[in-house]
């Protein structure tokens, strides 16, 4: 019996402390928001893909899984991403920003950035439990992926550097 409520002790404090470690939502929410501003505000990094109509940089540990017009599937690791881009709309359009906005009643986490003309942005909604749907872009791109909580503000990092690098043949 000892044995017993020892080893439910010792269960309960670990889901205490695992619980108290975590970061909330919020806290992850301004993370990325932190994240996305930083990338958006950085110079693009040098792309190293080609597909017909665009050039872009993938990150370490990122690979494309396909590609069509308009759409590129990246991956990393289990995780998916998609890369969708019209060529018609340069980074100061607002286009794909506002077409993402009218498909959902509205996003609980709506950001813009915008530097030298460029219109950047960063869209969360909580989806089933510790999964949210991530949006970011820059003009004509954006990327989107389903992404736990802790992962939240390296994927946005992630992400919107991706989009920033986006060079579009017209």
């Amino acid at each position: 019996m000892q044995k017993r409520f020892t080893a439910a002790l010792l269960l309960f404090i670990s889901f205490i402390l695992l619980s108290a470690c975590s970061a909330s939502l919020e806290e992850e929410q301004t993370a990325a928001k932190n994240a996305a501003e930083e990338a958006f505000n950085q110079s693009p990094e040098e792309t190293n893909h080609k597909f017909e109509d665009i050039e872009y940089y993938l990150p370490f540990g990122m690979e494309v899984e396909e590609e069509s017009p308009n759409n590129v599937i990246l991956k990393n690791g289990s995780r998916r991403y998609i890369l969708f881009y019209n060529q018609h709309e340069g980074p100061d359009s607002k286009v794909v920003y506002d077409a993402t906005l009218k498909q959902k009643d509205e996003y609980e986490f709506n950001e813009t950035f915008t530097k030298d003309g460029h219109n950047g942005f960063l869209l969360i909604n909580s989806g089933k439990e510790d999964e949210h749907e991530l949006v970011v872009g820059i003009g004509g791109v954006k990327l989107s992926t389903q992404a736990k909580t802790r992962n939240l503000s390296s994927d946005t990092a992630a992400m919107m550097e991706i989009a920033n690098s986006v060079k579009v043949k017209n």
